[in-house]
C-alpha cells in the first residue's frame, strides 16, 4: 500500500485530535455567554461532551491494540453528536441564536468526517494485515 502519511508518534499529531481540541475551545468559548443558571445545566454538558471527543481520541491512540483504537474513536463519534444535540438545543431554547454555532457546528462536522475516514483505514488496515 503506497499511502502517503506523515508520521504519527503521538496522539497530538493526528489532524483529527487537533481540530477536536480547537472544537473543545470554540465551546468554551462560546459557553462563557451563558446565562449563569445554566452553569450546571448546558454549560457543562457541553464543555464535557467537547472534551471527550478530543479525550477519547487520545486515550484510544495510546492503545496498541486496533480493535480498543476503533472503540475509542467510536465514543468520540458518539461524543461528538451529544455535543451538537446539546448545541441545537442551547440554540431551541433561545439562550445563543444559531448563527453563533456555525462555527461549532462546521468543525464538528469535519470532525465527524475525519473519524470515519480514520475508522475506515484503521479496519482496512487490520483486515490487510489478516490477508
Amino acid at each position: 500500500m503506497g499511502r502517503n502519511r506523515q508520521t504519527i508518534n503521538s496522539y497530538r499529531d493526528l489532524k483529527v485530535w487537533q481540530r477536536a481540541m480547537d472544537l473543545a475551545v470554540e465551546c468554551y468559548d462560546l459557553t462563557r455567554e451563558f446565562p449563569r443558571e445554566e452553569v450546571y445545566g448546558l454549560v457543562s454538558q457541553i464543555r464535557r461532551a467537547a472534551g471527550s471527543v478530543a479525550a477519547n481520541i487520545a486515550e484510544g491512540h495510546g492503545r496498541n491494540v486496533t480493535g480498543s483504537y476503533v472503540q475509542h474513536l467510536r465514543i468520540a463519534q458518539g461524543s461528538l453528536k451529544e455535543l451538537e444535540t446539546h448545541l441545537i438545543l442551547s440554540s431551541r431554547v433561545g439562550i445563543v441564536p444559531a448563527a453563533k454555532l456555525e462555527t461549532a457546528m462546521a468543525l464538528s462536522e469535519e470532525i465527524g468526517k475525519m473519524l470515519r475516514s480514520l475508522i475506515r483505514g484503521l479496519l482496512d488496515e487490520r483486515n490487510d494485515r489478516k490477508n
